[in-house]
């Protein structure tokens, strides 16, 4: 499973690699009040560094949220979740 992980994002690098190096142009990219000149390669690579970095902040918080007291409370009940006996 690992290898295919592994295969799928580099085809996922591959392509993104092949599209960027297609668009080459410069064109406008308006960004809030501003209007900047860049090459369209440039642009939908930081758009791809962008949408990257978010997914990994978000996939971050995600798994550093864990409920309190997890692993507490099934230790001082019984099997079949009533109070163990003592």
């Amino acid at each position: 499973m690992k290898k295919f992980k592994l295969i799928v994002a580099a085809l996922a690098v591959i392509l993104v690699i092949i599209v960027i190096l297609q668009n080459r142009e410069v064109v406008d990219a308006r960004i809030l009040f501003m209007t900047v000149s860049m090459p369209r390669a440039l642009l939908l690579f930081v758009a791809v560094a962008l949408g990257f970095v978010g997914g990994l902040v978000a996939a971050m918080s995600v798994l550093k949220k864990k409920p309190e007291g997890e692993g507490k409370t099934a230790a001082k009940t019984g099997p079949a979740g009533g109070a163990a006996e003592e």
